[in-house]
């Protein structure tokens, strides 16, 4: 059974992506879940953020203050690349670890990871899709999450633009139109011979 990796634009709609293959009986990991997990109280990634960035990006609590250090790393390349590489092998350790129990099982599997193209993941997956939607749509999508122009332009420019991701992947969502429209898409994927269990 197949392993998809999913990834697209930020605000484009991977966490109902998630939330619909799951509904469909594909069990799913979403790696900006599990980033939060990794910078949660007494994780280890949280001494090495410190050690690396001081205290400035921790609220009074000692929890570490999302806004401030996405302010910092989404305004220098040199900080975001210096925070993926604490965060990003312990992420890739996690759902590595479940999608070898799907492969385990003979199970389908879905991981959800935004920088898939970026961090050379594609290999790792038997598919990859790509959920999409127009510039405008997206736009409206980050401005109704209270985001202004210069944070929506910032996180564009971290990631590989949509058009790339698009031509690299296997399968294309298209999220501008309804939520039945959107998993109509992926129940035509999963019924394709090639996903289907037949054992």
């Amino acid at each position: 059974m197949p392993l998809f990796g999913v990834t697209g634009g930020i605000g484009m709609g991977k966490s109902v992506t998630a939330g619909i293959l799951e509904g469909l009986g594909i069990p799913v990991v979403d790696t900006d879940v599990l980033a939060r997990v990794e910078v949660e109280p007494g994780a280890p990634a949280l001494d090495e953020i410190r050690m690396v960035f001081g205290s400035d990006v921790f609220d009074s609590n000692g929890r570490l203050d999302r806004i401030r250090m996405a302010a910092l790393v989404f305004s220098d390349p040199a900080a975001r690349s210096r925070l993926e590489e604490i965060l990003h092998p312990r992420i890739a350790l996690r759902w590595r670890s479940s999608a070898a129990l799907w492969r385990q099982r003979n199970e389908s599997g879905a991981v959800i990871i935004p920088l898939l193209f970026e961090k050379g993941y594609e290999n790792e997956f038997d598919a990859v899709a790509c959920v999409a939607c127009g510039p405008e749509t997206q736009r409206r999508r980050l401005r109704e999450r209270g985001w202004d122009a210069l944070q929506i332009d910032a996180r564009k420019a971290a990631q590989l633009p949509v058009g790339e991701k698009i031509h690299r992947s296997r399968f294309v969502i298209w999220t501008e139109g309804s939520l039945g429209s959107h998993r109509r898409q992926w129940e035509q994927i999963l019924s394709r011979p090639l996903f289907r269990n037949t054992g």
